[in-house]
Protein backbone atom coordinates (compact mmCIF):
# COMPACT_ATOMS: atom_id res chain seq x y z
CA UNK A 1 0.00 0.00 0.00
CA UNK A 2 1.39 3.69 -0.64
CA UNK A 3 0.03 6.31 0.85
CA UNK A 4 0.11 10.27 -1.32
CA UNK A 5 0.12 13.49 0.45
CA UNK A 6 -0.66 16.70 -2.30
CA UNK A 7 0.49 20.04 -0.65
CA UNK A 8 1.16 23.08 -2.48
CA UNK A 9 -1.84 24.23 -3.92
CA UNK A 10 -3.51 27.88 -3.61
CA UNK A 11 -5.20 30.98 -5.52
CA UNK A 12 -2.64 32.88 -7.89
CA UNK A 13 -3.02 34.83 -10.62
CA UNK A 14 -2.70 34.72 -14.28
CA UNK A 15 1.18 34.53 -15.33
CA UNK A 16 2.49 33.36 -11.79
CA UNK A 17 3.67 30.13 -10.60
CA UNK A 18 3.13 27.58 -8.04
CA UNK A 19 4.93 24.38 -6.99
CA UNK A 20 3.12 21.33 -6.08
CA UNK A 21 4.52 18.43 -3.76
CA UNK A 22 3.35 15.00 -3.07
CA UNK A 23 5.14 12.93 -0.40
CA UNK A 24 5.11 9.28 -0.63
CA UNK A 25 4.83 6.54 2.40
CA UNK A 26 4.38 3.07 2.80
CA UNK A 27 6.89 1.09 -0.14
CA UNK A 28 10.09 2.39 -0.93
CA UNK A 29 9.42 5.11 -3.35
CA UNK A 30 12.25 4.34 -6.10
CA UNK A 31 10.39 1.07 -7.38
CA UNK A 32 7.38 3.16 -9.00
CA UNK A 33 6.49 5.60 -11.46
CA UNK A 34 4.94 9.19 -10.82
CA UNK A 35 2.43 11.37 -12.42
CA UNK A 36 0.66 14.24 -11.49
CA UNK A 37 -3.35 14.71 -13.16
CA UNK A 38 -5.84 17.07 -12.80
CA UNK A 39 -9.68 17.57 -13.20
CA UNK A 40 -11.51 20.70 -13.76
CA UNK A 41 -14.88 21.18 -12.29
CA UNK A 42 -17.28 19.54 -14.70
CA UNK A 43 -14.29 17.41 -16.79
CA UNK A 44 -12.78 14.60 -16.76
CA UNK A 45 -9.62 13.58 -14.82
CA UNK A 46 -6.69 14.19 -17.37
CA UNK A 47 -2.91 13.57 -17.54
CA UNK A 48 -0.47 16.32 -17.07
CA UNK A 49 3.06 14.75 -16.46
CA UNK A 50 4.69 12.05 -15.06
CA UNK A 51 8.15 10.88 -14.49
CA UNK A 52 9.88 7.58 -14.56
CA UNK A 53 11.15 5.44 -11.45
CA UNK A 54 14.96 6.84 -11.71
CA UNK A 55 13.43 10.03 -13.01
CA UNK A 56 15.73 9.70 -16.56
CA UNK A 57 12.45 9.78 -18.07
CA UNK A 58 9.38 12.37 -18.25
CA UNK A 59 6.30 12.96 -20.05
CA UNK A 60 4.12 15.96 -20.08
CA UNK A 61 0.59 16.82 -21.82
CA UNK A 62 0.92 19.16 -24.85
CA UNK A 63 -1.68 21.75 -22.71
CA UNK A 64 1.35 22.31 -20.12
CA UNK A 65 5.09 21.67 -22.21
CA UNK A 66 7.50 24.17 -21.56
CA UNK A 67 5.16 25.82 -18.63
CA UNK A 68 5.05 22.53 -16.28
CA UNK A 69 8.31 20.58 -14.84
CA UNK A 70 7.63 17.47 -12.95
CA UNK A 71 10.74 15.92 -11.28
CA UNK A 72 11.58 13.95 -8.10
CA UNK A 73 13.81 13.17 -5.28
CA UNK A 74 14.01 9.54 -3.81
CA UNK A 75 15.89 10.55 -1.05
CA UNK A 76 12.86 12.32 0.05
CA UNK A 77 10.04 9.91 -1.14
CA UNK A 78 8.49 13.29 -2.87
CA UNK A 79 7.68 14.04 -6.56
CA UNK A 80 7.06 17.84 -7.60
CA UNK A 81 5.11 20.01 -10.35
CA UNK A 82 6.65 23.21 -10.93
CA UNK A 83 4.24 25.18 -12.91
CA UNK A 84 4.75 28.64 -14.57
CA UNK A 85 3.11 30.89 -16.82
CA UNK A 86 -0.51 29.65 -15.41
CA UNK A 87 -3.56 30.23 -16.91
CA UNK A 88 -6.97 30.14 -15.52
CA UNK A 89 -7.71 26.97 -17.96
CA UNK A 90 -4.94 25.40 -15.41
CA UNK A 91 -7.24 25.77 -12.41
CA UNK A 92 -8.15 22.06 -11.00
CA UNK A 93 -7.58 19.93 -8.36
CA UNK A 94 -4.32 18.00 -9.22
CA UNK A 95 -4.12 14.70 -8.07
CA UNK A 96 -0.71 12.65 -7.80
CA UNK A 97 -0.61 8.94 -8.01
CA UNK A 98 1.84 5.76 -8.20
CA UNK A 99 2.55 3.15 -10.28
CA UNK A 100 4.69 0.02 -9.57
CA UNK A 101 6.78 -0.09 -12.92
CA UNK A 102 9.94 2.28 -14.79
CA UNK A 103 7.62 3.69 -16.87
CA UNK A 104 6.11 7.45 -16.88
CA UNK A 105 2.25 6.45 -18.12
CA UNK A 106 0.13 9.06 -19.41
CA UNK A 107 -3.02 6.56 -18.97
CA UNK A 108 -4.90 6.63 -15.83
CA UNK A 109 -5.98 3.27 -15.54
CA UNK A 110 -1.86 2.73 -15.31
CA UNK A 111 -1.96 3.81 -11.61
CA UNK A 112 -2.32 1.68 -8.76
CA UNK A 113 -2.37 4.94 -5.55
CA UNK A 114 -3.72 7.86 -5.68
CA UNK A 115 -3.19 11.48 -3.66
CA UNK A 116 -6.63 13.20 -2.03
CA UNK A 117 -5.65 15.83 -4.35
CA UNK A 118 -4.71 19.71 -3.68
CA UNK A 119 -6.89 22.78 -5.29
CA UNK A 120 -5.17 25.37 -8.02
CA UNK A 121 -6.98 28.30 -8.79
CA UNK A 122 -5.78 30.79 -11.32
CA UNK A 123 -7.96 33.69 -11.75
CA UNK A 124 -7.41 35.85 -14.14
Amino acid sequence: QVQLVESGGGLVQAGGSLRLSCAASGRTFSTYAMGWFRQAPGKEREFVAAISRSGDTTSDADSVKGRFTISRDNAKNTVYLQMNSLKPEDTAVYYCAARLGSIASPRIGAYDWWGQGTQVTVSS
